[in-house]
């Protein structure tokens, strides 16, 4: 009886034993089985190649894709620069225009000027002296007189009106004028002809005694 006891006690322990080592396959089965297979491929050599080559991947997307956005842009600045050159065309024309305006204005002006300045040397050829036609008066002197020939000149002879008064010269004659105690003028007869008298004429302070 003893000894089927203990017969009976190992064969029981031997059941345990293989049991406990089942469980422990079975867990450890599980075990694998919990592993995620992207660590497994990650961790592995090629798995290692593979994540390099995404990110290198990755990067020439994200380089590719940040060119294109820039293009994108360029063309977009483009396009509005084009636009608002062709807003600014009519404006650009009519500046233009208002320029070429301005020239030919310009041009009429100094023509103009260089006929008047003509004319001044005709009358005044030089500082203080006129040339007086027939009939024609003339402001001098800083507007203190008033000079003009009345009718043509004789052979001997001018009527010259200054200020008013009518006064007979040959030439080299000099008519002097008191216009008030502190002013003294004179108008001189240097030639004349027929068609013209050359008049000089001018304004002195008179100097205290």
């Amino acid at each position: 009886m003893e000894t089927r006891a203990r017969r009976s006690l190992w064969h029981h322990a031997k059941e345990l034993g293989r049991n406990c080592k089942v469980t422990e396959r079975m867990e450890s089965g599980r075990s694998d089985q919990k592993t995620p297979r992207l660590y497994v491929l990650l961790t592995a050599r090629g798995g290692q190649l593979l994540l390099v080559l995404a990110i290198a991947v990755l990067a020439i997307g994200g380089a590719i894709g940040g060119y294109l956005f820039g293009l994108d842009l360029i063309h977009h600045d483009l396009a509005a620069a084009r636009e608002r050159i062709q807003q600014l065309q009519p404006e650009n024309q009519r500046l233009k225009k208002a320029i070429v305006d301005q020239n030919a204005k310009l041009v009429e002006l100094q023509t103009e000027l260089t006929s008047v300045q003509a004319a001044l040397r005709a009358i005044a050829p030089s500082e203080n002296t006129y040339n007086v036609s027939p009939n024609q008066s003339l402001i001098v002197a800083d507007g203190h007189l008033t000079i003009g020939l009345i009718g043509s000149p004789t052979n001997e002879r001018v009527n010259i009106n200054v200020n008013g008064k009518q006064q007979l010269a040959a030439t080299g004659d000099v008519i002097r004028i008191a216009l008030d105690p502190s002013t003294t003028c004179q108008v001189g007869v240097q030639s004349f002809d027929m068609f013209k008298a050359v008049l000089t004429a001018s304004c002195a302070a008179v100097k205290p005694r």
